[in-house]
């Protein structure tokens, strides 16, 4: 370490003494908040990774997949093909529903193209439904809901496509008469566009494969995608299915944890090998306006439309306090104090400090992702050319703190613009005329 770092040290920890509120403004928050997930999050991956696995299946249920289709063009023709062709002996029913059919012509003669081409496979049932007038994300499952055959149902996107096994891999999971819904894992297709697209595929890693699979084998699973679930389509019909205003994958999430608490037994899962590949915004612009949406939606979710649900009666003590603690403070309330914490060091205390301190920080966060995504790589990843995100990772941690910033703005702006009801998910006159919550 050359002289210029030792003197930068040396300022921070002659500072740190002397100014007691930093410690209390920064290690509290990474400590209290943020350690205990990381732990429940590892030692629930090393559960998975030991427990007994499942049970090859005896019985191939009928699956059926609604795919919301809008504006995907002749790309809807992969994520046909890709369920048509998993090796699964059961039946498939494919349920392409496409919102807005006189907009979108092209996606509905696509989808189409694609029926003829398979209307010779005899187990594989591939039904076009066409929505003409747009009505959304939402009423587009529940549509599509509504005709399914199968005693499975998985909601899967326009543009994402499958690995072959993904289906017998969900009836694995569902071999189990007590799981009441599973969610899949999604893979960054686009992963080697630029920067962004390698954040996010890192993102997707350990947030989401890494994350829910620890999160699931604690019973606390905070979300199954709205891009990629599975469920029991008498249970999922028994719940309401899916319902208005955006964020529709963790507003079903939290009706199923009120219901399985009055049914113990039951268990909502997550299948890191049953594997989905999707495209992730590529632009800066696009990224942003994704945040946005996701992160403002949270606090719709929690803070108004589930406010009078977050109570231990009904989602049950383990998922109150991991909802209040991971979905409410970390996910709304930390950005902002992030945010304002970041605001506060750089107005108060001179460059080197600020420059020591994002070090030490930096190199905090930059030990828990090299940590993840070890655990990630040796225990859940099904592929050997993974290790080539390890390369990024060093940039990882500072992509995560932009994030921060990005979703205490989006928290700001759905408080005061109530953001949610301008999300490109359902036409304005479907949100606007929702129940205000």
């Amino acid at each position: 370490m050359d002289l210029g770092s030792l003197y930068i040290l040396e300022y921070l920890i002659l500072i740190l003494q002397n100014n007691f509120e930093i410690w209390l403004l920064l290690f509290p928050m990474l400590i209290i908040v943020e350690l205990p997930l990381y732990l429940l999050v590892i030692t629930g991956i090393f559960r998975w990774a030991y427990r007994q696995p499942p049970p090859d299946p005896t019985h191939f249920p009928c699956i059926s997949f609604i795919i919301t289709c809008y504006g995907e063009g002749d790309a809807i023709q992969i994520t046909i093909d890709t369920l048509v062709e998993q090796v699964y002996p059961g039946q498939i029913e494919i349920l392409a529903v496409v919102d807005g059919a006189s907009q979108n012509h092209e996606t509905y003669l696509a989808a189409i193209r694609s029926k003829q081409q398979h209307s010779s496979r005899t187990d594989r049932r591939i039904k076009v439904i066409p929505k003409w007038q747009r009505g959304g994300r939402v009423s587009t499952l529940n549509a599509g809901l509504a005709l399914a055959k199968g005693q499975l149902v998985i909601n899967v996107d326009g543009d994402t496509s499958f690995d072959n096994d993904m289906a017998y891999t969900m009836a694995k999971v569902f071999s189990s008469p007590y799981t009441l819904a599973c969610g899949g894992a999604l893979r960054v297709r686009n992963h080697t566009t630029n920067l962004l697209t390698r954040m996010q595929s890192i993102e997707y890693m350990l947030s989401m494969q890494a994350g829910k699979t620890g999160m699931a084998n604690w019973g606390v699973l905070n979300n199954i995608s709205g891009a990629f679930g599975a469920f029991r389509s008498q249970l999922l019909k028994q719940v309401g299915g899916w319902d208005t205003h955006t964020a529709e994958d963790l507003d079903l999430t939290m009706r199923l944890k009120q219901y399985k608490v009055r049914y113990p037994k039951y268990r909502l899962r997550f299948s890191p090998h049953a594997v989905g590949h999707t495209d992730v915004p590529d632009t800066l612009k696009g990224l942003i306006m994704q945040r946005l949406r996701w992160d403002g939606d949270l606090l719709f979710l929690f803070l108004r439309k589930h406010s009078e649900g977050l109570s231990p009666s009904l989602l049950g003590w383990g998922n109150f306090i991991f909802t209040l603690a991971y979905g409410v403070i970390q996910n709304v309330l930390l950005p902002i104090i992030v945010a304002g914490y970041t605001l506060y060091i750089l107005i108060n205390y001179p460059p080197a400090f600020v420059l020591a301190l994002s070090m030490l920080l930096y190199s905090i966060y930059l030990f828990f992702s090299l940590l993840f995504f070890i655990v990630y790589y040796g225990l859940i990843s099904e592929r050997k050319s993974d290790w080539k995100a390890a390369l990024w990772l060093p940039i990882y941690p500072i992509y995560q703190f932009i994030m921060r910033l990005l979703t205490a703005f989006a928290m700001i702006n759905e408080v005061v613009r109530r953001s949610h009801e301008e999300s490109s998910m359902a036409p304005w006159w479907v949100l606007k005329r929702g129940k205000k919550f």
